[in-house]
C-alpha cells in the first residue's frame, strides 16, 4: 500500500504542469473548459473576459461569451493532487490516528464556499477541525481525515460531495425526511424525489442550482434595469438645473430687451415697463417651481430604486438557497416610466405679447416724431391709434373696441362739439373720395399692429439686439384683433362648461320677428305680430334681445342658423336706441356683433366694419367673459373654432343680440349638450 501510495505521489508529481493555471501560475481552483479545449480557473478566466471573449493560450476568439462548466474530474484530480502536496511536504503518510495529524493541516486555511466561511462549520466526527467537505449522502461534514474514507473506499463512490454547508436541515424534506433535490416550478419551492412522485406529479421541476441561477439571471436583469433608470433619472435632473440657468440667463437677457424698448419712453409709461418685467418674473418663478417640483419627484424615485437595487443586492448575497428562494423583490413603480425632461420656455404668449406691444408702440412714437409738429395732432384726430389688448395687459391701456383695428378714417367716437364734422368726413370717405395722407400713415400703422400679433403664435428669430423679427406675411383673410390664446381650435367640452340657458324676450322682438319653441326660435315673417307696445321694442330692425343679461362672470351659448346671410349675432346694452338706423347692432357704441351680408362675414362696432374669413358655419358659439372684457365667435363642428374676438371693458350688463333680415330667415338658441 505505501508503494501504490508512492507512486500515486509521483505520478500526481508529474502532472504539475497539467494541473497549473496558465493565467495565475498556480494550481486551478474552480476548473472551467472553453470550447477550444484548455482549461483555467474561473476567476482568472472571467478577469481577462472585458471587452472580447478569446483563449488566453491560443488565442482562439469567441463571438459571444461561451457558456462555461465546471470540470469536475479536473477539479478531482487538483483537490487530489493538493492533498498528495500536503501530505509530502508534512511526512505524513496518512497512517496515523487524528492525534498524528500535523499542527499545520490541523490549522490548514479551510475551503470557503461562495458565502458561507467554512471556519464556522466544523467536522461532524471529531467537532473539531473545520469541515472540508460535506456529504449530502451522509448529511455530515467532514475535515480532510475524515473525508478519506470518502475518496478511497468505493463503497462511498455514489455518496454526493459538495462544499460545508452550515445548516444542512433546511435541506430535508419536512414530511418524507429525504433530501430536497428538487424545485418545482409551479409551486416555487424545494421538494424531496417523494413529493415529485406524489404531491407535485406532473409539475415542472428542475434543480435547485438551476433555479438558482435563473433567479440570479433575473435579479441580475433588474439590477442593471434599476441602474439604467437611475442613470437616466440623474441625466434629467441634470438637465432640469442646467434648463434652470438657462431660464434665469433667458429671463435676464428678455428683461434687457424690455428695458430697452421702454427707454425711450419711461416717463409716459413706466407702470406699463413694470407690468412687462413682472410678467417675465412670473413666469420665470412658474417655470423655476415646475421644474424644481419635477427635480424632488424625479430624486424620490431615484431614492426608491436606489433601495430596491440595494435589496437585490442583498438578496444575491444570500448563501442559503432555500431562504434566497423563498425571499422576493418588488420594483418601485417609478422603473416603468421613463424620466423625461419638459419643454419649458419664456416665450409664452403673455411674454412675448409685452415685447411685441412694446416695440410696435416705440415704432409708432418714432413715426409720430419724425412729422413736422403741426403734423402730428392731424394724424391723431381722424383716428387716434388703438393699443391692441395683449394678455394681461392693464384695463385703462386698452382700447374701447379693439375687436378689430381701426381702418382708414375711422376714428374713435368724438367729442360731441366736434360730432357734425366728423359725420361729414365719413359722408366723403363714403362717396369714394381719397383718403388724405394722414389717413394712409394711420392705415400703415394698423397693418403694422396687425402683422405684428398675427405673428405672435410663430416662431421668433431674435436679432442681436433681441428684438423679435416677424416672418413676412401671407396672403390671409383678415383675423384683426384675435388675442394669440384663441387664434387655434379648443375643445367643446372646455366651453359647455359655461354654458347658460337662454331665451328671447319678446318686450324687445321687433313686430315681424315671430317667436316659437318655448322663445327659443326667432323667424322672421311678412306679417306682424300684435306684440303690445314696449318701449324695449325694436321698432325699425328685425332684432331681439335675450332675456337674460350678464354683468360678471364667464358664459357661453350657441346659435344656429338657418342661413349664412343676413343675420347678425352679437351683444348689447340694454341701453342702446331702440329707434332709427342707429338702433342696429354692431352700429352703435352700445353694440357688438358678427354679421353676415351676401357672401360676406364682418365684425361691427361703432359703425366700424372688419371683414373676416367666411367659413360659412351653421352653428355659432358666443364665449363672454365679463371680467376680462371679452366676447369670442366660435364656428362650432367637431371642436370649437374661433374667428373673432372683442375686447371691450364692458360698463353695463350685456344681453345676447340678434338681428335677421330675409323673411323666413330664423335663428334657434340651441340646447348645450357634450
Amino acid at each position: 500500500m505505501a508503494d501504490m501510495d508512492v507512486g500515486d505521489k509521483l505520478c500526481l508529481m508529474g502532472l504539475e504542469d497539467e494541473l497549473t493555471c496558465s493565467i495565475c501560475l498556480c494550481p486551478f481552483d474552480c476548473p472551467v473548459t472553453i470550447p477550444c479545449g484548455h482549461n483555467f480557473c474561473q476567476d482568472c478566466l472571467l478577469s481577462t473576459w472585458r471587452e472580447s471573449y478569446t483563449c488566453p493560450q491560443c488565442r482562439t476568439h469567441f463571438a459571444t461569451k461561451p457558456t462555461l462548466t465546471k470540470n469536475t474530474v479536473l477539479s478531482t484530480v487538483v483537490e487530489a493532487f493538493k492533498m498528495k502536496s500536503n501530505q509530502s511536504e508534512s511526512g505524513w503518510t496518512g497512517g496515523g490516528l487524528e492525534e498524528d495529524l500535523p499542527k499545520e493541516l490541523k490549522e490548514a486555511e479551510p475551503f470557503k464556499t461562495e458565502a458561507v466561511p467554512a471556519a464556522t462549520i466544523l467536522c461532524d466526527t471529531c467537532m473539531e477541525v473545520v469541515a472540508s467537505k460535506t456529504c449530502l449522502t451522509c448529511m455530515a461534514s467532514y475535515c480532510a481525515v475524515h473525508l478519506r474514507p470518502h475518496q478511497e473506499n468505493l463503497i462511498f463512490r455514489t455518496h454526493q460531495l459538495t462544499e460545508p454547508l452550515g445548516d444542512l436541515s433546511e435541506r430535508i424534506c419536512p414530511e418524507h425526511h429525504k433530501m430536497m433535490d428538487f424545485f418545482c416550478v409551479s409551486h416555487s419551492r424545494c421538494i424531496c424525489s417523494f413529493c415529485l412522485q406524489q404531491v407535485h406529479k406532473g409539475c415542472t421541476f428542475s434543480t435547485p442550482d438551476e433555479q438558482k441561477g435563473l433567479k440570479q439571471s433575473d435579479l441580475r436583469g433588474k439590477s442593471s434595469l434599476l441602474q439604467s433608470k437611475i442613470q437616466k433619472n440623474l441625466n434629467v435632473i441634470s438637465q432640469m438645473n442646467d434648463m434652470q440657468t438657462k431660464i434665469k440667463d433667458s429671463a435676464s437677457s428678455k428683461k434687457s430687451a424690455l428695458e430697452a424698448e421702454y427707454q425711450q419712453m419711461r416717463e409716459l409709461l413706466d407702470s406699463e415697463l413694470h407690468t412687462a418685467m413682472t410678467t417675465v418674473d412670473h413666469e420665470q418663478a412658474n417655470a423655476q417651481t415646475s421644474l424644481q417640483r419635477l427635480s424632488k419627484k424625479f430624486a424620490q424615485n431615484v431614492a426608491q430604486m436606489t433601495a430596491a437595487k440595494e435589496c437585490i443586492n442583498s438578496l444575491l448575497g444570500q448563501s442559503q438557497t432555500v431562504a434566497f428562494l423563498q425571499a422576493s423583490v418588488d420594483l418601485p413603480a417609478a422603473v416603468s416610466f421613463d424620466p423625461y425632461s419638459p419643454r419649458i420656455t419664456l416665450d409664452s404668449k403673455a411674454v412675448m405679447g409685452s415685447y411685441a406691444f412694446a416695440a410696435v408702440l416705440k415704432e409708432h412714437l418714432m413715426h409720430l416724431f419724425q412729422q413736422p409738429t403741426e403734423a402730428r395732432l392731424q394724424m391723431l384726430k381722424p383716428g387716434e391709434m388703438p393699443l391692441l389688448p395683449v394678455p394681461g395687459q392693464p384695463r385703462h391701456l386698452r382700447s374701447p373696441s379693439p375687436g378689430a383695428p381701426l381702418r382708414a378714417g375711422q376714428a374713435r367716437k368724438p367729442p360731441r362739439q366736434k360730432k357734425d364734422q366728423t359725420e361729414k368726413s365719413q359722408k366723403t370717405d363714403k362717396q369714394g373720395k381719397k383718403p388724405s395722407k394722414n389717413m394712409k400713415a394711420a392705415h400703415s400703422m394698423e397693418n403694422l399692429l396687425d402683422m405684428t400679433f398675427k405673428e405672435m403664435d410663430c416662431t421668433l428669430k431674435e436679432t442681436p439686439r433681441g428684438r423679435p423679427q416677424a416672418k413676412e406675411p401671407k396672403e390671409k383673410p383678415e383675423h384683426s384683433g384675435i388675442p394669440p390664446s384663441i387664434t387655434s381650435a379648443a375643445k367643446r367640452t372646455e366651453l359647455l362648461q359655461y354654458g347658460t340657458v337662454l331665451t328671447f324676450d319678446p318686450k324687445t322682438a321687433h313686430k315681424r320677428i315671430v317667436l316659437s319653441e318655448e322663445f327659443t326660435k326667432a323667424t322672421v315673417s311678412d306679417e306682424p305680430a300684435t306684440y303690445p307696445d314696449s318701449p324695449s321694442r325694436f321698432t325699425v330692425c328685425t332684432q331681439v334681445l335675450s332675456s337674460k343679461g350678464f354683468a360678471r362672470g364667464r358664459h357661453y351659448w350657441e346659435v344656429k342658423m338657418s342661413s349664412n346671410n343676413f343675420i347678425g349675432i352679437g351683444i348689447a346694452y340694454n341701453s342702446m336706441d331702440r329707434k332709427g338706423p342707429s338702433s342696429r347692432i354692431g352700429r352703435n357704441s352700445q353694440s357688438w356683433c358678427v354679421e353676415w351680408f351676401n357672401v360676406k362675414l364682418s365684425a361691427w362696432h361703432d359703425g366700424s366694419e372688419t371683414v373676416l374669413a367666411n367659413n360659412s358655419p351653421k352653428r355659432v358659439g358666443v364665449l363672454l367673459d365679463c371680467e376680462d372684457g371679452a366676447c369670442t365667435f366660435y364656428n362650432v363642428a367637431d371642436r370649437a373654432y374661433p374667428f373673432h374676438t372683442f375686447v371691450f371693458p364692458f360698463t353695463e350688463t350685456v344681453y345676447p343680440a340678434f338681428w335677421i333680415f330675409s323673411s323666413g330667415a330664423s335663428v334657434g338658441l340651441c340646447t348645450l349638450q357634450a
